[in-house]
């Protein structure tokens, strides 16, 4: 039986899978088992899945018809058998010692059924844009999740797979906010926590689920904090409020071009922080902050770490 089951549901996402299932089978912790189902994708993803499959007899791979994110993740669950399971997307990347450090943290803290980190923001050309902390105690984690902020990103994630079974897995009622709903019930029966290593590049990409449906998200992570309300008798307010994903209009667009290319230009990459400048001035041309960006990244040093 392998230390862990890392599993990943795919669908449609050929552009970046080699990259992430290259990103696992080259972790330095080496017992575990990747599980991957194809969720009934029609693009290229089958066939790069078997070929890697044939690689690394670690990697096991499911084929069906689309069923959509909650179901597939719930097939990966009763597929897994390891005592840990570590959730990875198709489109992110695992840093080389993610396993081998959220290992070595769960079997030190019994109580712990949940486990996240820090992570890095990449685009989708896998340019730095920044580095995201997240809260690191269970207290602040739990307040966190009720007011429905991802405190624990789902690609970051490592579980307990009893506790996941003991909570019936993901919510199928959910989708969008599947992950937040499952912290909040995990966090009913545990602590949950994460560590302040960056163990993952997380992608932002227009063709993400989570770029297509944050409206939805949103709506449905707030049905699961009121259903956590309810469980836990205490009077919630949701703060969540805020789309952390660009919309269709112009206006919106460039305010997150801006945003990613001050991230960039926060992290010391200049060349990043020109190429945003630039595209938000391509979007909106008489926006002044373009232009300031643009100076800034031409011109301005850095500022300090």
């Amino acid at each position: 039986m392998p230390l862990v089951s890392v599993l990943m549901a795919v669908y449609n996402g050929d552009r970046y899978l080699a990259q992430a299932i290259k990103s696992i089978l080259q972790q330095t912790l080496t017992d575990f088992e990747l599980i991957v189902v194809d969720d009934g994708s029609t693009d290229r993803s089958l066939e790069i899945l078997k070929f890697y499959a044939a690689q690394d007899n670690r990697m096991r791979v499911i084929s069906r018809e689309n069923q959509g994110i909650p179901r597939t993740r719930n097939q990966l669950l009763a597929e897994s058998s390891a005592e840990f399971i570590a959730i990875m997307d198709a489109d992110d990347v695992a840093l080389p010692d993610r396993l081998a450090r959220q290992i070595a943290f769960m079997q030190q803290h019994p109580e712990v059924v949940c486990l996240g980190s820090a992570f890095e923001l990449i685009d989708a050309k896998g340019r730095l844009l920044t580095k995201l902390s997240v809260p690191l105690q269970n207290d602040e984690i739990q307040a966190k999740i009720l007011a429905g902020h991802a405190a624990i990103f789902q690609p970051c994630a490592m579980l307990r797979r009893s506790a996941m079974l003991q909570v019936n897995g993901y919510n199928e009622s959910m989708p969008q906010a599947e992950d937040l709903d499952l912290w909040l019930r995990l966090g009913e029966i545990g602590a949950l926590a994460n560590l302040p290593n960056c163990l993952v590049q997380y992608r932002l990409h227009a063709n993400s689920a989570s770029e297509q449906d944050c409206l939805l998200q949103r709506q449905k992570a707030l049905e699961a904090c009121q259903q956590a309300w309810q469980r836990r008798g205490v009077s919630g307010q949701f703060e969540a409020g805020e789309l952390w994903r660009p919309g269709k209009d112009r206006n919106s667009r460039s305010q997150f071009l801006i945003k990613y290319g001050w991230w960039a230009f926060g992290s010391q990459q200049r060349q990043t922080a020109l190429i945003y400048s630039l595209k938000a001035i391509q979007t909106l041309p008489f926006q002044i902050e373009g232009w300031k960006l643009l100076g800034c990244a031409l011109l301005k040093p850095f500022p300090s770490p």
